[in-house]
């Protein structure tokens, strides 16, 4: 745990010394928010097939989603610089856990995105007037800093692998961008609104039960068919996604 902190500490004082990249991380979906938003009250009051909620309650969690895949899901450029640098070089010669190399990054990735969440959240409320229940949003945000475990977990295994920052970013989107269509951020997936095949595909999709979760979360619907599925999924591809990491880590510094 001493381990994990100063790594964790490390690349805190690093993001301090710059807090420019928490605003730039938070500007697509803020745009959503200010441009898209407006016109989901009108969509969702006249279009059939959309989940129980207002268009706020649908809309937020889903922005939530699309901060964790184009925030943390990008987290291993930082690692990339650090391989071309010679700074892994120089961890690898030390006593340090090789888990504590990926735990602490995670846990500075995971502060930031909640960082950014909460702010997303602030303006949602502030400006246009979002209600949701308290402990709704307390638990998202619980699932919201999962995500961002599993995101950037996943990231600093796919960056270990390739060793590339040219092809790393054409991977992310090849990745990233399908995901993210399939998740339904912006038009919820539903069986009344997508044809049969698309709708298939986004039940395939770990990322669209998250966000099932998530919406459940907001409009304070705690019953087991509106979080069972996307708790359990997030937890499973959350395990999944930090052994994969350590797994790596210890591979590629043996």
């Amino acid at each position: 745990m001493r381990e994990v902190w100063l790594v964790f500490r490390r690349h805190m004082a690093i993001s301090l010394r710059n807090p420019a990249w928490v605003m730039i991380g938070i500007m697509q979906p803020l745009l959503y928010l200010l441009l898209f938003g407006p016109l989901m009250t009108k969509i969702v009051s006249s279009t059939p097939g959309f989940p129980p909620g207002d268009s706020w309650q649908i809309l937020a969690p889903a922005l939530l989603v699309q901060l964790g895949l184009f925030g943390s899901m990008f987290a291993g450029f930082a690692l990339l610089g650090d391989l071309r640098n010679g700074v892994m070089e120089r961890l690898r010669v030390t006593p340090v856990s090789r888990l504590a190399l990926l735990l602490g990054r995670v846990l500075h990735d995971t502060v930031q995105l909640l960082v950014q969440a909460v702010l997303l959240l602030l303006v949602a409320y502030l400006v246009f007037g979002m209600r949701a229940p308290v402990a709704g949003v307390l638990l998202c945000l619980v699932m919201v800093m999962l995500l961002a475990v599993t995101l950037s977990s996943a990231s600093y295994a796919m960056a270990m692998m390739v060793r590339s920052e040219e092809a790393f970013p054409a991977l992310l989107t090849t990745i990233s961008v399908p995901l993210l269509l399939l998740t339904g951020i912006l038009i919820p997936i539903t069986t009344e609104l997508a044809p049969r095949w698309l709708y298939v595909l986004s039940r395939i999709n770990p990322f669209a039960h998250v966000m099932d979760a998530e919406r459940a979360s907001f409009r304070g619907d705690y019953s087991v068919d509106g979080l069972l599925t996307g708790s359990v999924v997030l937890f499973v591809i959350t395990i999944l996604a930090v052994w994969w990491g350590a797994r790596t880590f210890q591979r590629e510094n043996a």
